[in-house]
């Protein structure tokens, strides 16, 4: 048995009480999914500036009513420290307030260029958001403070792959707050013994990862672009290259950090990712040829090239063995397994049938 399936067993045997921000989004809902059908009690955050009612929706969808009823939504922003603080319990109409005994923090704005565009704005939520969000969880005494934190950390250093401490220069404002949200962690650990754990995202992708918008990833925005017929762009020429990793590795990660009882492990960050690297030119093969079967004007499709990108790094790849060894990580998908599972979904989901 391996240290997710001993988890997840832990889990199905006790409820425990959650709390996500970004609940309505990509990552967010994929999280909620999972602890509700681990029958645990679950409060969600979001003021949907990023998030989806639909993506609640699905959940509720795939769930028994029994576990839906664990779920308890607030309409909030973390900028409002009173709506950080309202977030840490779990009422009921029963009359029970349950303190949440794990955080799980997603609330954020990403996007490199967002944070070119609007590096206020990306402050604002990121750092000033993030510093309301561990105040109100230490002062509720939460016993596991997680958080999303970024490959973008890594920023300038040339190393591959990228191992947890050695980390270069920032290259965008977004890189900078997520820089910041782990210094503030550090610093909450060794001044109020608060338990903390950043995962270091690389590229996450899969299902209810929306396709639409100027800022949206690259997955599932060219996933939607060849399901309607549209153009995929290619920012430079294609060797530019990423560790994308599936959406069910990222819950994976954050329900072994939540848990993990070694308390060596605490008041770290992991990388989070497979291990592997895929460049875009490949990538858009890949997508091209998992969707050609039921898209056959595809066969011949090409990608339109066009200029670099500021603030992106040009190769990413995760070095795991932290998160392995320290947390019992072990990625169940690789960017193919996980395509497999998320083109179905899209299909379903975007555009035309």
């Amino acid at each position: 048995m391996t240290s997710y399936q001993r988890t997840l067993a832990t889990l199905q045997a006790a409820s425990k009480t959650w709390l996500i921000t970004g609940v309505a989004g990509f990552i967010g809902s994929n999280l909620l999914e999972s602890l509700l059908k681990l029958n645990q009690r679950v409060v969600g955050l979001d003021n949907f500036a990023t998030g989806h009612q639909h993506n609640l929706d699905e959940v509720q969808s795939l769930v028994t009513p029994a576990q839906w009823a664990n779920f308890r939504f607030i309409r909030g922003d973390i900028r409002s420290p009173e709506d950080c603080r309202k977030a840490m319990v779990f009422s009921h109409h029963s009359a029970l307030h349950l303190s949440a005994d794990y955080v799980l923090h997603q609330a954020a704005l990403g996007s490199v260029p967002r944070s070119l565009e609007d590096p206020i704005t990306t402050n604002s939520v990121n750092i000033d958001g993030f510093l309301n969000m561990l105040v109100a969880a230490r002062d509720a005494g939460v016993k596991r403070f997680v958080y999303a934190a970024s490959s973008s950390t890594y920023g300038d250093h040339p190393d591959l792959p990228k191992v947890e401490d050695r980390i270069g220069k920032p290259l965008s404002p977004y890189a900078v707050t997520k820089y910041v949200n782990e210094l503030y962690a550090d610093v909450f650990a060794r001044t109020y013994g608060f338990k903390t754990i950043g995962l270091r995202y690389f590229n996450i992708f899969g299902r209810r990862q929306d396709p639409e918008g100027a800022y949206a990833a690259v997955i599932p925005k060219w996933i939607a672009a060849m399901i309607k017929g549209e153009p995929v762009f290619i920012n430079g020429d294609g060797e530019t290259s990423r560790d994308f990793c599936y959406i069910d590795n990222a819950v994976q990660a954050n329900l072994l950090a939540a848990t993990v009882e070694d308390e060596t492990a605490t008041n770290q960050v992991y990388n989070v990712a497979v291990g592997e690297r895929t460049n875009l030119n490949e990538l858009f093969v890949l997508l091209r040829d998992g969707l050609v079967v039921r898209h056959l004007l595809l066969k011949n499709a090409q990608p339109v090239y066009r200029d670099f990108r500021a603030g992106d790094v040009r190769h990413s790849q995760a070095d795991i063995d932290k998160a392995c060894r320290l947390l019992g990580y072990e990625p169940t998908h690789t960017i193919r397994q996980g395509l497999n599972e998320a083109l179905a979904w899209y299909e379903g989901n975007v555009g035309v049938k």
